[in-house]
């Protein structure tokens, strides 16, 4: 029979394993009888464990949520993730740096040695895309209660400040059902359905302050686009979201090889037309974006279309002799 602390450790990862577990069969697995499964349940529950038994024909055991965290139990696998999503949680805009190097601190000492090797050797650093002002720290205490929210499926009463001057005229709060709460380029959003103005929105969560209590419950709708991934980026397109394309596509044909073409366009479709030749197709949220987007590869151009696109290039040409 295996000692008891290592046949304890057996018995907490298989009941993490699954939902219901009959006894007879947990005592199979662990090759004792089931009188010692039955005290080595109990001995779990001193831990703090939360372990039920369920009756029935092949009565068993299931661990379940508790008030209180308990001692928890990892394979070398899930400590190593673990370890490296708590040094990327420095990214991720929410106010968690701290408590995240708490807990990699706490699950550092309790590894043993090969894997406290294996993370002490591996550092990684999150960088972000530099940006004019920097990002807002989002209050996590905001993030649970919008979280709460939408999983409750409870509309959502909350003061928004929309970052142009209101002449310090307090807006009315805004009334919404929230239904995803999303990270995008280090910012959260919550998407949920406007109550006032009867359509989709994505609200910056740095700017919500939400007031409690939370609404009735309310029905889910079905979001554009399908996904919630496809209405953001949508959204993020200029578009309504019914449509994850960019508002503005143009056609172009470039006097540069298709391979130094589609090394620095990411969403664009690039076509080999000679050595040193190739047609771009490409979109924007702008005519005028496009352009610019297109004048960056520092070739001679050929406008295929849209009218709207050679309108554009006229239009930057006229600006950049101004210039």
């Amino acid at each position: 029979m295996p000692k008891t602390s290592a046949r304890l450790l057996a018995l907490l990862s298989l009941l993490q394993t699954r939902r219901d577990w009959p006894g007879a069969l947990l005592a199979e697995r662990l090759d004792v009888s089931s009188r010692t499964v039955r005290r080595d349940v109990d001995r779990l529950r001193e831990l703090g464990y939360p372990i039920t038994a369920f009756k029935g024909p092949d009565g068993g055991y299931r661990l379940d949520a508790g008030t209180e965290l308990p001692p928890l139990l990892f394979d070398d696998e899930q400590a190593v993730a673990l370890a490296i999503a708590l040094q990327l949680a420095t990214a991720s805009g929410a106010d968690i740096e701290q408590g995240a190097a708490r807990a990699l601190h706490t699950i550092r000492q309790v590894m043993p040695a090969r894997l406290r090797h294996r993370i002490d050797t591996l550092h990684v650093t999150a960088v972000e895309r530099p940006e004019l002002r920097p990002d807002p720290q989002i209050d996590s205490g905001v993030l649970m209660a919008l979280s709460a929210a939408v999983h409750a499926r409870e509309e959502l009463r909350f003061d928004y400040a929309s970052g142009a001057d209101d002449g310090g005229v307090p807006a009315p709060p805004r009334r919404a059902q929230p239904h995803h709460l999303v990270t995008r380029g280090g910012r959260w959003y919550l998407v949920a359905w406007d109550l006032d103005r009867e359509n989709w929105r994505t609200f910056r969560v740095d700017r919500i302050t939400p007031r409690i209590p939370t609404g009735p419950r309310f029905t889910p709708r079905e979001l554009p686009g399908g996904t919630v991934a496809a209405f953001v980026t949508a959204r993020f397109r200029g578009s309504d979201g019914s449509s994850t394309d960019w508002p503005c596509r143009g056609e172009v044909i470039l006097d540069l090889p298709a391979t130094v073409v589609s090394r620095y366009t990411r969403e664009g479709v690039v076509e080999e037309l000679g050595p040193d030749r190739c047609r771009l197709v490409l979109g924007s949220w702008s005519w005028t974006g496009l352009a610019s987007a297109i004048g960056g590869f520092d070739a001679d151009i050929e406008v295929v279309g849209p009218a709207e696109l050679k309108d554009a290039f006229a239009r930057l040409a006229r600006r950049f002799a101004r210039a």
